[in-house]
């Protein structure tokens, strides 16, 4: 990562935690004595607090990120203990290793720990989570209204009910639903089935305006408002947009040009290089001798068919003096297709 690097073990015992909802595995390693501590805690801070100042002196934790958040290593950092939180992704495991439980994970997390084996993440301050927490609740939002949508369309779909105007949601499509509601004779099922589905679209778009809101005036007035302006600078990006890429990428620094792209989810990552230029031109179906003749054509070009009864040489190129629908002296096979 560019401009910021891990801090280099220093610490006595490595701790790596397993952490769930109810429950929490931590496995301490002494680095000096090679002693292990395997325990089953709550899943409090206090009480992992205390177990680990029971341990050998300095300290040093890890878990993995996951649905319970970041609050163990806020927490356990206020404490004066350093945590780290590892990317789930990218941990490394042998790959024959298949028996996974929760105690030989913790384990595996104090291994890594003890040899800067771990890639980890950044830990948001409170403010910058709930301001995610704001950013996926109207992602969620959005997800919902598009299939409330959907199944309202859809529905009127299958009673041969279609807009026939180029823009739907709109002020005039809601009148058109509104009243194809209120003054179609509908049966008893379909019509409360219509009206169900409507209403989900109208409470759904409502909520998704009250956190559009929300999102404009916190992006107006917060930590993210320097950033958000800059990125509006940008053709495409609105308020919306900006808050979201300012609140999801917290730190900048971590990505650089090419990598920006990747992530956000405008380019591929690069996985392997490109293939030459005469890989590429080549066809992935070669030519293929029949009983009667041969085909003698470049790759992906059609050509016509040499009589039946005559064959093509075999092996070696083409000789460059001769077209390629020349009929070459019958030796026992055809050309091949390069």
């Amino acid at each position: 990562m560019r401009g910021w690097e891990a801090p280099v073990f220093s610490e006595r015992t490595s701790v790596g935690l397993d952490v769930h909802a109810r429950s929490v595995a931590a496995a301490g390693l002494d680095s000096v004595t090679g002693q292990v501590w395997e325990h089953r805690l709550r899943p409090d801070s206090a009480a992992i607090t205390a177990w680990l100042a029971e341990l050998p002196g300095p300290v040093a934790v890890t878990y993995e990120a996951g649905p319970t958040g970041f609050g163990l290593a806020r927490d356990l950092t206020a404490a004066g203990i350093r945590c780290e939180v590892a990317a789930p992704s990218k941990i490394r495991r042998a790959p024959g290793d298949r028996v996974k439980t929760d105690a030989r994970d913790a384990l595996l997390l104090a291994r890594l720990l003890r040899m800067d084996d771990l890639s980890p993440v950044t830990v948001p301050s409170i403010e910058q989570e709930a301001a995610r927490d704001l950013v996926r609740a109207r992602e969620d939002c959005r997800t919902d209204l598009m299939r409330a949508r959907h199944r309202l369309s859809k529905l009127l779909l299958r009673h041969g009910l279609v807009w026939d105007r180029p823009q739907a949601w709109t002020q005039a499509h809601d009148r058109w639903l509104r009243q194809l509601l209120a003054y179609r004779d509908w049966p008893a099922g379909t019509g409360t089935a219509l009206e169900a589905a409507y209403q989900t679209v109208a409470t759904t778009t409502a909520r998704r305006d009250r956190l559009d809101a929300e999102i404009v005036e916190t992006a107006e007035h917060s930590e993210f408002t320097p950033t958000v302006r800059r990125l509006g600078c940008l053709r495409g990006i609105s308020t919306l947009t900006g808050f979201a890429l300012a609140v999801e990428i917290g730190d900048w620094t971590r990505f650089s040009g090419a990598s920006i792209g990747a992530y956000v989810g405008l380019t591929l990552p690069a996985s392997t290089p490109p293939a030459p230029a005469a890989v590429r031109a080549r066809s992935p179906r070669p030519a293929t001798p029949t009983s009667v003749g041969c085909w003698s054509r470049p790759p992906g070009i059609t050509d016509r068919y040499i009589g039946p009864g005559r064959r093509c040489r075999t092996g070696g190129p083409w000789p460059r003096s001769l077209p390629r629908s020349v009929v070459m002296p019958a030796t026992g096979g055809c050309i091949g297709s390069g």
